[in-house]
């Protein structure tokens, strides 16, 4: 079993978050970047296997100010030498999908095949709609689901998702869809190159540009890839054509047992290989501490993080893996006994919660819970 930290990237505490606007402040923004290049490198010494963050835009409040993937993820990668850099995810609307496979093989190439991608759909309206690539598309959520908006962008995701695989699978390619043609139909050199027919592929002698390819190759034959939180089945399904994996954060067991079955029947339809725990990822908010209580009185931060940014965007609270080793380790040993698992994530109360005692739930929890179910060895005190 592989345990992965997320983070929103929280530029500062609750009273700080409290007072306003602050993400627009430089100094702190700076504070929270140290703070995180701390956390990782705690990770990275303690044995978790790999550290996530979002991408979202125009967090001039600082409560989700992870903004552009890349630059977060060299972030945490130059602090870190072990941990898989997990950039979850891609905004599909709001990214044109040969740059985004460019990108994903870049970043795969600069952390040394460290990387894991989440492709997600976009749900933050205020900054999808100014960032978007396409005009019709828009964000989505329980306000618009089922919608002719959501099918759209779902449509869109889809397409996305097959074009960013072939640009990373395919030495060159070519693709005609709905929303996206590569390359351009008719297109050709506005002027002769032998280079691009003598030493490379898709450019005839004449000029005409028939397929495409991006460079680098990814270090990885098979970068991991993961769909951003979600609760859907549908969304399953659609991930394991791909074998890509969800992430789930549902503490409902009956449910994550379904789940877990449809990925796999879907998957077996699709004649795509894979093992118990290739299905989906499972986690929650973790704050751990030598007591429950005292876990609990941690937790309250993020608590009122949740309830003053998540809640509003119709998000459910999650798994709540709060309270002390022995709590947390039955309670994964519980989810265990009923679905395979493979990966762990672990959404921290980072920047919310002061850093010593972040630092001291990642460290307790790493000596006194994952030696239980990673096979490195027993629990310490």
């Amino acid at each position: 079993m592989k345990f992965n930290l997320f983070i929103y990237a929280t530029v500062g505490r609750r009273n700080e978050l409290a007072a306003g606007m602050a993400g627009k402040d430089a100094q702190r923004y700076r504070r929270m970047l140290g703070e995180i290049a701390e956390l990782a490198q705690l990770a990275d010494d303690s044995g978790y296997f790999g550290i996530g963050h979002p991408e979202h835009h125009l967090q001039i409040e600082g409560f989700e100010a992870a903004n552009d993937p890349c630059l977060m993820a060299m972030w945490l990668g130059q602090h870190s030498e072990r941990l898989r850099i997990i950039p979850c995810g891609f905004v599909a609307t709001a990214h044109n999908p040969l740059v985004t496979a460019e990108k994903i093989a870049t970043l795969d190439c600069m952390l040394g095949g460290r990387l894991g991608v989440g492709l997600v759909r976009g749900y933050q309206a205020r900054w999808v709609e100014h960032f978007k690539i396409r005009p019709e598309l828009t964000a989505v959520g329980p306000w618009n689901k089922g919608s002719a908006a959501d099918e759209a962008n779902r449509e869109y995701f889809a397409e996305f998702v097959e074009v960013v695989l072939k640009a990373l699978h395919e030495d060159t390619f070519s693709h005609s869809g709905r929303y996206w043609q590569f390359p351009a139909p008719g297109l050709r050199n506005p002027h002769p190159h032998p280079v691009y027919h003598r030493y490379g592929q898709g450019v005839t002698e004449d000029m005409a540009i028939e397929r495409i390819g991006i460079a680098p190759r990814p270090l990885q034959a098979e970068i991991p890839l993961y769909g951003g939180f979600s609760h859907s089945l549908r969304s399953a399904k659609f991930w394991a054509r791909h074998k890509g994996r969800p992430i789930v954060l549902a503490d409902d067991l009956d449910f994550l047992q379904l789940l877990w079955r449809e990925w796999s029947a879907e998957a077996d339809r699709h004649g795509i290989a894979h093992r118990p725990g290739d299905q989906a990822c499972w986690g929650g908010i973790m704050v751990c501490a030598e007591t429950d209580a005292l876990a609990r009185e941690w937790y309250g931060e993020m608590a009122w993080l949740w309830e003053q940014w998540m809640t509003p965007f119709g998000q459910g609270t999650p798994e709540l893996l709060v309270g002390s080793p022995d709590t947390l380790n039955r309670r994964i040993s519980e989810v265990a006994a009923r679905v395979p698992l493979d990966e762990i994530f672990l959404l921290i109360p980072q920047g919310i919660l002061e850093p010593d005692k972040l630092q001291h739930s990642v460290d307790l929890f790493a000596r006194r819970v994952m030696p239980n179910f990673t096979g490195r060895g027993r629990a310490t005190g």
